[in-house]
């Protein structure tokens, strides 16, 4: 088995990049699926969130309203860290099962946004940033997801800087083109990781 950290900032492209290797036979792990199922109603994740920020971040359906939890986190360091002293032991919990589940010669690619920002490479053979310039993901955000520049520039600096991510990476995909041009180089990203596979994951 070949452990795949692959993150990259907001806007880069990582879940384009999850996509495609999912289509290729990697075994995705995603953590922000992931953190969705370990707060849906009747979880202890839910309940811990509730007992922390109280009632009024659910909907009126008791499930978590996640814009008004948003924006009590996304400008509040503190908030956020307790977010995610909740939230991050079941992701992790969870996504040790999903691992555990993949065959000996699988490439299993964790799908982890805040890998850099949580000192998590470490834990895989490999870090896979997916990286585009500040100004192609602002663009992206706003143009594509229809933020604001002020939210959209407010979530990225939220974030590692591209330099920290760039540091921890061990392959970069370079996102700063149109799509077509990202997809031949995942494929030759999963060519290579499925031949680190077959030799036992050694790094080269």
């Amino acid at each position: 088995m070949l452990k795949i950290g692959l993150t990259g900032g907001i806007g880069a492209g990582k879940s384009e990049v999850s996509r495609l290797l999912a289509s290729y036979g990697a075994v995705v792990v995603d953590a922000d699926r992931i953190a969705r199922e370990v707060v849906e109603p009747g979880t202890e994740g839910l309940a811990a969130v509730v007992a922390e920020f109280g009632e009024g971040i659910l909907t009126p359906e008791g499930t978590l309203d996640r814009p008004r939890l948003g924006a009590v986190v996304f400008n509040d360091p503190e908030r956020l860290r307790a977010l995610n002293a909740i939230v991050h032991p079941l992701v992790g919990r969870r996504s040790a099962e999903l691992e555990a589940a993949a065959g000996p010669g699988d490439v299993v690619v964790h799908d982890v946004p805040l890998l850099t920002e949580n000192g998590l490479a470490p834990l895989y053979d490999l870090v896979v940033v997916v990286d585009a310039s500040p100004g192609t993901r602002l663009d992206r955000l706003v143009r594509l997801r229809g933020m604001t520049e002020e939210e959209a520039r407010a979530r990225m600096a939220n974030q590692a800087t591209r330099e920290q991510r760039l540091a921890v990476a061990d392959v970069v995909i370079d996102n700063d083109g149109p799509l077509e041009a990202l997809e031949p180089r995942v494929r030759a990203v999963w060519d290579d990781l499925r031949r680190r596979a077959r030799a036992g994951g050694a790094a080269e």
